[in-house]
C-alpha cells in the first residue's frame, strides 16, 4: 500500500507534521519577575503602545501593549503578574490580519483579566486571520503566578497587555519579546519612588 503514494506527498505530510509540532512547542521559561514588574504575555513583536479606554475590567483610561505573533512564535500565552483571575470573557467576532487596527477592534477575542496585590491587567487575546482557535486555559477565581500558561491562539494572532496609567512601559514599538521572560512594565506603589 505504501509503495502506492507518490514521494512528493509523503514529503509534504511529512514538512506539514514537522511543521505543527513546530509550532505547538512550549518550552520551558524561567521567569524572574520581582514584585511590580510585569512581563510579557507572549512572544511576538511589539506592534503599538498607546492609551486606551477599557472599562470591563480595567475601569477606564489604560496604557495598551499590542504584541503581534507570526507563525514562527511561540503562541502560549502566559500571566504578566500573579494574582487571581477576576475575569474571562469570549467576544466571537471576524478574522482580519492580526497586525491591523482592525483586528484589535473587531476580531474574534478572549479577555482573561488579573487582579494582582496592588494592580490589576487584562490580557486580550486576539484570532487572525489564520488564527482560527483562541484556547484559555484559566478560569474566573483561579490564583496564577507570574508567567505561568493562561492560554494560546493557533497559528498567526495578536496579544494585548492593558496597564494601568501609572505603570512605566519598559518596551518600545518594534522590539520583540518572549512571553514570561521580558519585562514591558513596572507598577511603582504611591509611596515607591523609582530606581
Amino acid at each position: 500500500m505504501g509503495a502506492l503514494i507518490h514521494p512528493a506527498v509523503l514529503l509534504a505530510g511529512s514538512a506539514a507534521t514537522l511543521f505543527t509540532l513546530y509550532f505547538f512547542r512550549d518550552p520551558e521559561r524561567k521567569i524572574m519577575a520581582a514584585a511590580g514588574q510585569i512581563v510579557a504575555p507572549a512572544d511576538g513583536k511589539v506592534l503599538s503602545i498607546d492609551e486606551v479606554d477599557e472599562k470591563d475590567f480595567m475601569g477606564g483610561r489604560c496604557k495598551r501593549v499590542s504584541i503581534f505573533l507570526s507563525i514562527f512564535d511561540v503562541h502560549i500565552n502566559r500571566a504578566p503578574v500573579g494574582g487571581t483571575v477576576g475575569m474571562v470573557h469570549y467576544r466571537p467576532g471576524n478574522f482580519a490580519f492580526a497586525n491591523t487596527m482592525d483586528a484589535s477592534r473587531n476580531n474574534e477575542n478572549n479577555s482573561i483579566g488579573i487582579e494582582g496585590n496592588e494592580f490589576k491587567v487584562l490580557v486580550r487575546q486576539i484570532a487572525g486571520a489564520v488564527a482560527r482557535r483562541i484556547v484559555c486555559y484559566c478560569r474566573p477565581s483561579e490564583r496564577v503566578r507570574t508567567g505561568d500558561r493562561i492560554g494560546m491562539i493557533r497559528f498567526g494572532s495578536r496579544t494585548e497587555l492593558y496597564l494601568p496609567l501609572e505603570c512605566e512601559i519598559l518596551v518600545s514599538a518594534g522590539q520583540r519579546v518572549k512571553g514570561g521572560v521580558s519585562l514591558v512594565g513596572a507598577y511603582y506603589a504611591a509611596n515607591e519612588k523609582k530606581a
